[in-house]
């Protein structure tokens, strides 16, 4: 029994099975996916909040400090890409190195991540587009923006089913569509976020900057630990190795390229948003709109709604086209029914896996609320960090593998220290998101035993 739960996988049958895609996606491409995925509504929210409750004007440490660390995990990632550019991310990379059931544990970790977060942006989309509307005086009907609530009045959240399903078939067309339209949609977010960093820095005063650590040095700890997240969303660029022209040199390029450009802007962002607004003010749901109209700027606050809203439709773009070559991989194994992992011939993409992804993210998304679910995503997102991060001390231990077009300098210390790192920060997750958690793993060794021990070879 224990053989066969950590029986390793063999890469040289993932690379051939997933032979199938077409290699369409280039460096650039790949460092748009990145922006895409991680800058979102984060970066009008995130620094407001966090200046106000942890770090004051010393958020940008917080950045920094967030950054190293994600950063170590990014370089993790980047080397295991380039040895193995195989569809399924972490979750192939966990049954190569660690063997079947790890890897089955890491990807059903995934499946929660990439559902839960689709499904949760796609409900904050659906809050911005109605308030935008609300703002011009059109008003929608309220018992069609919220979850199944009728108590309070609200059936579906119709404008996170609608764009969901324009996702959809935006992805149906093909990778290269995709690619494109995600390209166009970052560029408008980034002209947003520039514009807001150029407007503002003329009205910054440097003594919104003083007391610069309010709340000491553990201030900008916690700080960290919460801007964290702000990060996340890179590790889509691995699940499309098997569609990336030149994957050993062009994946660990896109994911260290995306996140430096992402590292800069949140910098630039939270010191011109702490030096407009001191930071005792910031405590909003919407700060860079309340930083708009505090200096007399109320006017132009639509565009930040702009930036948000496509913010968020690049982030539910790639993530359910990461979630989508996750499940195909899972049915690849056949640790979920075979048909999740076939290939249509006519468009080269895994469509069941899509079509599986995007109903769920539907129902989700149209019916539930997701407050008391969207902490599940950091657990998900961190173990499967902690998973990278050893994988690559595991890696260099074996002699039968391909050379990688990137290594993690300092090893091993800084894998060490990645996965470290990664797990101080799960200890931050509040306890009732670990129950859940716990629930949801329960959940997963169950299928596992029930279906994918018998079926996977």
């Amino acid at each position: 029994m224990l053989k066969k739960l950590f029986k390793k996988a063999d890469y040289k049958r993932y690379i051939a099975d997933d032979s199938h895609f077409s290699k369409t996606l280039t460096k650039n491409n790949l460092i748009s996916m990145g922006i895409g995925s991680i800058i979102g509504t984060g970066i009008f929210i995130l620094p407001g909040i966090v200046a106000y409750s942890t770090s004051g004007p010393a958020i940008t440490i917080s950045f920094i400090l967030a950054a190293i660390v994600c950063v170590l995990a990014a370089m993790c990632f980047a080397e295991l890409a380039s040895t193995f550019p195989v569809a399924g991310s972490t979750y192939s990379y966990g049954s190569i190195i660690f063997g079947q059931f790890p890897g089955w544990i890491v990807g059903w970790a995934l499946c929660l991540e990439y559902i839960l977060g689709v499904a949760a942006v796609s409900s904050g989309f659906s809050a911005y587009f109605v308030s935008m509307f609300n703002n011009f005086g059109i008003h929608l009907p309220h018992a069609l923006i919220g979850p199944f609530i009728p108590s309070e009045g609200t059936y579906i959240n119709l404008p996170s089913v609608i764009i969901l399903i324009l996702i959809y078939f935006l992805l149906k067309r093909g990778v290269q569509s995709s690619a494109q339209m995600n390209t166009v949609v970052v560029f408008i977010k980034l002209a947003v976020i520039i514009a807001f960093i150029i407007i503002g820095l003329f009205y910054i005063k440097p003594n919104n900057y003083h007391p610069y650590f309010p709340m000491g040095g553990m201030g900008v700890v916690k700080g960290a630990a919460l801007v964290f997240f702000a990060y996340l969303g890179f590790d889509v660029i691995p699940s499309s190795a098997p569609e990336v022209k030149d994957p050993q040199k062009n994946i660990p390029a896109g994911i260290m390229i995306s996140l430096a450009i992402c590292t800069a802007l949140y910098l630039i962002m939270a010191a011109v948003l702490t030096g407009m607004v001191n930071y005792t003010k910031l405590n909003v749901a919407d700060p860079v709109v309340f930083a708009l109209k505090e200096v007399g700027l109320s006017k132009i606050t639509f565009l930040i709604s702009i930036g948000a809203l496509a913010g968020m439709f690049t982030m539910m773009l790639n993530t359910i086209y990461g979630g989508s070559r996750l499940v195909y991989a899972l049915g690849r194994d056949k640790l979920i029914p075979e048909a999740f992992g076939k290939i249509d011939e006519k468009s080269k993409m895994p469509m069941t896996s899509l079509n599986a992804i995007t109903i769920l993210a539907v129902i989700l998304g149209g019916f539930v609320s997701m407050k008391e679910l969207t902490s599940l995503v950091n657990i998900g997102t961190l173990l499967s960090f902690v998973f990278v991060s050893i994988g690559v001390i595991r890696l260099r231990r074996r002699t039968d593998v391909p050379e990688s077009g990137f290594k993690v300098p300092f090893y091993p210390w800084f894998p060490a220290l990645s996965a470290g790192l990664c797990i101080l920060l799960m200890t931050q997750v509040s306890i009732n998101s670990w129950i859940a958690s716990f629930g949801w793993f329960a959940i997963g060794i169950v299928i596992y035993f029930i279906y994918g021990y018998r079926k996977a070879e």
